[in-house]
């Protein structure tokens, strides 16, 4: 049986509409690329729910260069620098699969 990673991403309106298109996704971008990989999006309210009740069961991944993490991350995340490009997301797919292990039904949050 083929599984899926189920992937969150958590974008923060903030940073994509102060980047240019060059280099962030748009969100239509980030909902087709969603949607050929199986992935389901949702909204912030429905995170914070799944927090709420089991946070052991996501794996918070900040994507954010070494010295951004260093400064400050969310608590229990980990650090993946990537470049928020199709490129970087492309050029790196095996460090990430790696990465985030074997397990494929856990729940993932990118930020």
């Amino acid at each position: 049986m083929k599984r899926f990673w189920f992937i969150i991403l958590l974008l923060a309106v903030s940073g994509v509409t102060g980047m240019g298109t060059a280099c962030a996704a748009t969100m239509a971008e980030v909902k087709k690329e969603a949607e050929r990989g199986g992935y389901k999006l949702i909204t912030t309210d429905e995170l914070w729910s799944m927090v709420s009740r089991e946070p052991a069961s996501i794996l918070m991944v900040d994507t954010r260069q070494e010295w951004e993490y260093a400064a400050g991350h969310i608590a229990g995340a980990v650090n993946f620098p990537m470049e928020p490009t199709w490129l970087s997301r492309l050029t790196r797919r095996g460090e990430l699969e790696q990465f985030l292990g074997p397990d494929k039904e856990k729940h993932i949050v990118f930020y």
